[in-house]
């Protein structure tokens, strides 16, 4: 069944009447919640920055106390195409991976500069290394935008120190480039109410950060481990498996018009249970050995690396052969990554420390 649900979001701006002042608000309905955009609530909004292309400006937009600032650039500050990357990678010495951060920007500083990827300053600190976030950005926290601008611009410094940043999109990056914006923290219904602006056109086409993440891919290869958000299904596999094709036709959907999507063989092979970015079997089916092995074999790879099943740690399934890096980063109170390096796997926790899997008895 394809996952992506009509928006439930609406952004609908009715007045309502505050008793005993007499005073008109907008309100923001959020689902069956009303949320009064008061003068106190508009005031504490502060975010940004947006980085708008209109009519070949750039436009820099910041929201300073429920207000809109609003600056032009020179149309060098920011690049404004980006070229789609590899999807596969050999030789690399030192991997780090972890995915679903859902806009909790601090507990993931926290996690990367405790394990030395990033320096005190947020800088990139991990050499000639490779750093991996798989999928999911979007959603749930406060503080996406900050996330997105921290690995924009780690993506520079590390290739500058001959490293690299992959940002795997995941199913909430779809999700957001789809118009559904379930799980949008209730922040970002109010800057977008204060910017005017759709929250999926804050990451639009006509944005930079919005360009940069349509030249993100959905799966890459890294040595020999495979990394994608939700994995790879055998059905999915059925109809054969080409790396560069799946990136480029996840590409493709993403500024489709959900009627011109439905009508194309993507929606249903990519966007259904069994699909690279919403499959959950390696953790909820219980899968043959054989099954997981034949997976490995189609995909040429020793092992996957997946999110979007939440652990308490990062986990090791199937006697090494899929690991699982959604460590529940999104509850904002722990979070973990996995480290790949000689060959060899292991968890760094949230404090810096190093710890191997636990052999299975």
């Amino acid at each position: 069944m394809y996952q992506k649900t009509v928006q439930l979001i609406l952004l609908l701006f009715v007045p309502l009447l505050v008793s005993g002042q007499g005073e008109s608000y907008d309100t923001l309905m959020l689902g069956k919640h009303a949320l009064v955009l008061s003068p106190i609530i508009l005031k504490s909004a502060n975010d940004g920055p947006y980085i708008f292309i209109e009519d070949g400006q750039l436009i820099e937009k910041n929201i300073v106390e429920g207000e809109v600032v609003r600056k032009v650039l020179s149309e060098d500050a920011y690049p404004t195409k980006f070229k789609q990357g590899k999807s596969k990678y050999k030789k690399v010495k030192k991997i780090a991976a972890l995915s679903d951060l859902h806009g909790q920007y601090d507990l993931a500083i926290e996690i990367l500069t405790n394990n030395k990827i990033i320096d005190k300053n947020h800088n990139w600190n991990y050499g000639e290394g490779h750093l991996i976030i798989v999928g999911d950005i979007f959603d749930r926290g406060p503080q996406v935008n900050e996330i997105l601008w921290l690995l924009y611009n780690l993506e520079q410094q590390a290739e500058a120190a001959g490293g690299q940043v992959h940002v795997l999109l995941g199913n909430h990056e779809y999700m957001i480039f789809q118009q559904d914006v379930r799980y949008i923290h209730k922040k970002y219904a109010i800057i977008s109410h204060l910017l005017e602006t759709s929250y999926s056109d804050m990451y639009g086409k006509e944005t930079v950060i919005g360009r940069w993440l349509r030249s993100k891919p959905t799966v890459v290869k890294i040595n020999d481990n495979t990394f994608v958000h939700g994995g790879f299904s055998k059905a999915f596999l059925e109809n054969g498996y080409n790396r560069s094709l799946i990136n480029k036709e996840m590409s493709n959907s993403i500024d489709m018009e959900e009627d011109e999507l439905e009508k194309t063989n993507i929606y249903s092979r990519y966007f259904g249970d069994k699909g690279p970015i919403w499959y959950r079997g390696y953790f909820e089916d219980n899968l043959p050995d054989e099954e997981v092995s034949e997976i490995l074999s189609t995909v040429s790879a020793n092992h996957i690396v997946v999110g979007h099943c939440s652990n308490e740690t990062v986990v090791e399934l199937y006697d090494g052969k899929i690991y699982g890096v959604d460590s529940s980063i999104k509850l904002g109170k722990y979070g973990e990554l996995l480290f790949i390096e000689n060959n060899k796997y292991y968890r760094g926790t949230k404090d810096g420390k190093r710890l191997e899997f636990k052999a299975k008895l």
